[in-house]
Formats: C-alpha cells, structure tokens, sequence
C-alpha cells in the first residue's frame, strides 16, 4: 500500500482530535423526501486523526467482479461492526453524539462504522446509494465525518437531474437522510487535479449498508 501525504490545513492545528458542537448544522432539503445536513469543521485536529487512522487501521483493498472482468476496488477499506472497538476515542464520541441528536428522527443509534481510504484523485467511488439492507426499503441515515484532503461529494436523483456538490475534509460532517439513499445516489469522483488523500467514515444504524 502506497503511502500518500497529507497537506494539512493552516486553519487545523490542534493536535488532540476533538468535536465540536452539532447544534449548528444545516439542512438542505433535496426532491422526493430526501434531505441532507451538513457541518463543516465539526472535527478539530482532524488532520492529527488522519494520520493516526491511515497508518493504525488495517486498511484492505477489495477485488469486485465487474461484468465479465474482476477489478481491483479504486480506495482502501476497513469496517467496524456494532460491538467492535472504534480506531480512535473520538469516532466512539462521534456516535454517540450522532446518536443523541438524531435519536427522535432517527429512532435508533448509529451502530456500524465503515471507513474509506482515497489515497489520491485516482481513488473514487461510483453512483450508489446504500441500499444493502433496509436502506432499499426505508427512510434511514448514513452520517459521513471526512478526514484530510477535501474531496468533492456528488448527489443527484436516482433517476437523473440536477446534481448537488458538497467538498468534504479536514473534520466536515455531512448527514444523508429521509429517502436519501433510496431516492438519490452519490459518489466521489476520480480528480484529474492534484488531489491529496482523504479518509471518510460513515456511521449507519444496524442493517443498513
């Protein structure tokens, strides 16, 4: 696995990752009951915990089979079941207050982390929603905390139209809700600009994938 460095943010020093407060999130309501929230900055010293996670979490590259071929997977991944310990004390901190906040919405606590690596612009992932589960079926949630570089997150309808785009790193939440995965798809496209590495990880509740 080839090791890619980080440009850290000027405006990110603190060297203790810590969260701040969700209170001043906001939402954008998108077509067909689908809503997002998003908080940039939630995360401080995010670029203490991309370090920390690029180089503890036993990160693995996937092999899919792609029509009659077998590809390699374009991102390194890792996950976290419901009663696995989390890699760093402020992703468990980052549930539970993601949990707490949502809990009326939501009804039921944020449980599985999965993580992503993009170790450069040639990393991406493909349109999808995340529909393994009872995504397909109900309403649901997939909070997404974003670590080093910013790399651009794409929405549109399932069925094509407008397509939204948010730039996520350096410590940004973004939470995708209602019918978001059922009634849109999302992806991070590969970047022909100079594009540094970025890890998200995305917190969902039990059966949702």
């Amino acid at each position: 696995m080839t090791a890619h460095h980080l440009q850290g943010s000027l405006f990110d020093q603190t060297t203790e990752p810590r969260l701040g407060s969700l209170t001043g999130i906001g939402r954008t309501r998108l077509d067909a009951g689908a809503w997002i929230d998003v908080l940039p900055g939630w995360l401080a010293g995010s670029d203490a915990l991309f370090e920390h996670l690029a180089s503890e979490v036993p990160w693995h590259a996937e092999r899919r089979k792609m029509y009659d071929n077998v590809v390699a997977v374009p991102r390194l991944l890792a996950f976290y079941d419901a009663d696995d310990e989390l890699p760093h004390p402020v992703l468990e901190e980052a549930r539970r207050a993601l949990s707490a906040h949502y809990a009326q919405e939501l009804g039921e606590p944020f449980v599985t982390a999965g993580l992503c690596h993009y170790r450069d612009g040639r990393d991406s992932v493909a349109w999808h929603g995340d529909r393994i589960g009872r995504g397909a079926r109900e309403d649901t949630m997939v909070a997404i905390l974003s670590v080093g570089s910013p790399r651009d997150l794409l929405l549109r309808p399932a069925g094509g139209g407008e397509t939204v785009r948010r730039p996520l790193g350096h410590g940004d939440l973004i939470v995708m809700g209602g019918s978001c995965q059922r009634t849109w798809e999302h992806c991070i496209p590969k970047s022909s600009r100079a594009a540094g590495p970025r890890i998200s990880v995305q917190f969902r509740p039990r059966g949702v994938r």
